[in-house]
């Protein structure tokens, strides 16, 4: 990779600092955090002549929104999610004309691969919940699945397609809607952290940055990863744990695949450049930290889950996280500020495996370099689906988070769903069981999708 590789992933969260010269005196919303989920929302904001403020404590896509595999799909997704997806999908399809940038958008279809007859017809259940909401996915063959991926080696038995879905590049699409936003009046500042939330009366009055303070009455915390302990400084518990993924490109290489394909052992989709992003099918690190004592019970379901390919990790995240104070003074440097990205290293034994698998499963990609390699910490709700909710300890205060490697696919849809709630305006998709309180109010957390 060279300094001016244009595609490069790791240039979304380096760069010179570009810190604001000031912060707007009042806005009608704040929106904490620049992923995504956030601009989307900004974006949908503006759109409606909301006097909207976003704040990111680094780079505008600099954690999981810039690292994803950048997989836009309905299929797999758990049943609250779909109506969000669909409609996230038409907007993707929308951006090329609404932007006025090319973001990589491509439907290209996705595809779950089996590697038995029993793997094959343990999909069927979903293929009945798409045939409800007329999305089209559909179980094929061998034959046809090679039509799909021609450059395959591996023996497989068939595969679930949507051939719908499609990808796009993080690299450029988050920092696209965060400059459509602008263009429409919102203000977007980078390297201006968010301390904290002034109350009145037990409602929010004002967000104290460190840059200084913006009046307002209502708050949006998408803040990914940062999203619980923020919180938790406002004595709102708001559950979500970490999960770290290694991700990998490949220089441009022949086409061995037209679509998005998941394996047990590899995650691949064509990029936009000709080269593959691609990630290990069945490896996921989780950072032991004092959250995972906190929620522990709460997240019992998802471990479950995704025993196999979970991996627990115990090193300096733990004492990371124990050094951070519940609250903190708001006149002075924030936890926000002396991490200004989350930027974990790639796991080189998780690369190993990435490269052994695509060489195995993609013969013709075997002299092909990875030129590029990074990692990104996934947070996750304890049933693997978005949080997205009005606060009633604390008026005017909402959340979004617990997308759990979902939220790159989804953020449009989202960022006009969370739009809605925060003007109290029907944007045609149901939130109603994404509520917080699912996870206190005694309902069975019960994982319908996967990290």
């Amino acid at each position: 990779m060279t300094d001016t590789d244009v595609d490069s992933v790791a240039a979304t969260w380096s760069g010179a600092p570009k810190p604001p010269h000031s912060v707007p005196a009042a806005a009608d919303i704040v929106i904490i955090g620049g992923g995504i989920v956030g601009v989307s929302t900004a974006w949908f904001l503006a759109k409606q002549g909301i006097d909207v403020v976003l704040c990111e404590k680094g780079y505008i896509a600099g954690e999981q929104s810039g690292r994803n595999w950048g997989w836009v799909r309905v299929q797999g997704r758990d049943t609250r999610e779909i109506p969000m997806m669909l409609e996230s999908l038409r907007i993707w399809e929308s951006f090329a004309t609404e932007l006025g940038e090319d973001v990589g958008f491509f439907r290209g279809g996705c595809l779950f691969t089996a590697n038995s007859t029993q793997q094959l017809q343990s999909f069927e259940d979903w293929v009945r919940i798409a045939d409800d909401y007329g999305i089209g996915t559909r179980l094929i063959d061998a034959a046809e699945l090679k039509q799909h991926a021609p450059g395959a080696a591996a023996a497989w038995t068939g595969a679930m397609l949507t051939a719908s879905d499609g990808r796009a590049e993080p690299h450029k699409a988050t920092a696209a809607i965060a400059r459509a936003a602008e263009r429409l009046g919102a203000r977007v500042l980078g390297y201006c952290a968010v301390r904290g939330v002034e109350t009145t009366g037990g409602s929010v009055a004002a967000v104290v940055t460190e840059h200084g303070s913006i009046k307002t009455s209502t708050v949006l915390c998408a803040a990914g990863a940062w999203t619980s302990m923020f919180c938790r400084s406002l004595d709102i518990d708001v559950p979500q744990l970490r999960v770290l993924g290694t991700v990998a490109r490949t220089a441009p290489a022949e086409n061995v695949l037209n679509g998005n394909l998941f394996d047990d052992r590899l995650g691949i989709r064509r990029r936009q450049d000709g080269g593959y992003t691609v990630a290990h099918g069945a490896v996921l690190e989780h950072p032991v930290t004092p959250s995972s004592f906190r929620y522990f019970f709460k997240f019992i379901p998802v471990l479950m889950q995704e025993f196999k390919i979970v991996r627990l990790s115990f090193g300096r995240d733990f004492i990371d996280e124990w050094s951070i104070p519940k609250r903190w003074d708001l006149d002075k440097v924030s936890p926000f500020e002396r991490t200004r990205v989350l930027d974990p290293k790639p796991h080189l034994a998780v690369l190993k495996g990435i490269r052994r698998n695509l060489d195995a499963m993609f013969p013709s990609l075997a002299d092909t370099p990875i030129i590029e390699s990074w990692a990104g910490m996934i947070e996750s709700s304890p049933d693997v689906a978005p949080i997205i909710d009005s606060v009633d300890s604390l008026q005017g205060f909402h959340v979004a988070t617990g997308f759990s490697g979902h939220g790159f696919g989804i953020g449009p849809g989202a960022g006009k769903a969370i739009a809605g709630m925060l003007t109290g305006k029907n944007s045609g998709i149901d939130i109603s069981e994404l509520k917080l309180s699912r996870f206190f109010d005694g309902s069975p957390i019960r994982p319908q999708a996967s990290i």
